[in-house]
């Protein structure tokens, strides 16, 4: 097995594009050889805790109303073309995403990350949750088989909280300077949202090597 780490934020459009189109490929390579982590990164780690109005931050952020409209309707194209839904009218707030990411880190210790993950980009672009709210993040692992009442007492505590921006720091000091980003076999780094085709050759590739051995 081979490992394939994903370093992601939930409220970040090209990482919810990148994993629809990744599993696309892996649908059609069942025998394929990755082991999937993902990894904590902040698009925005100096967001307030209570997150901010959504259209407010776009427009201060890409300098006003029709520049945010122009960069976001490629975006929507792009989800479009992968397969995959963004309602943005739904979308209200722009949320610090640091419990999410604790809550991936989880998620992962119980063997629920996937579906943690596919919850938060699930519940975040295509129902307009606020995935910054300890409720929603409570109710959200609890859809996927997680203790509702154990992860909030968790998300009211502090726990992993230094873990995870230890980890966000330590990826940013590696390289890691947009998501997302995977690093396959801890060597090989491959940024942004990748074609099917690319995932499919890697794993084709690998088989290949495998066979040589």
């Amino acid at each position: 097995m081979i490992r394939l780490d994903i370093f992601s934020d939930p409220i970040c459009p090209w990482c919810y594009i990148g994993k629809a189109l990744l599993d696309r490929a892996l649908e059609t390579r069942p025998d394929h050889p990755f082991v999937i982590a993902w990894h904590p990164f902040q698009l925005n780690p100096d967001m307030p805790r209570e997150g901010v109005d959504r259209r407010s931050y776009l427009e201060a952020k890409f300098g006003g109303r029709e520049r945010a409209v122009e960069i976001y309707a490629k975006v929507q194209a792009a989800a479009e073309a992968a397969g995959v839904g963004i309602d943005f009218e739904r979308m209200e707030r722009t949320p610090n995403t640091l419990d999410a990411h604790r809550l991936i880190h989880w998620a992962g210790i119980e063997g629920r990350q996937a579906a943690v993950v596919a919850a938060l980009f699930r519940g975040y672009f295509r129902e307009g949750l606020d995935i910054g709210n300890p409720e929603v993040l409570a109710d959200l692992a609890a859809g996927c088989g997680m203790d509702r009442a154990l992860t909030a007492r968790l998300l009211a505590s502090d726990a992993d909280r230094d873990d995870i921006l230890a980890r966000d720091a330590d990826a940013r000091a590696k390289g890691v300077q947009a998501v997302p980003t995977f690093l396959v076999d801890g060597r090989y780094v491959v940024a942004g949202a990748q074609p099917v085709t690319l995932w499919q050759q890697a794993i084709d590739e690998i088989a290949a090597g495998e066979a040589k051995a």
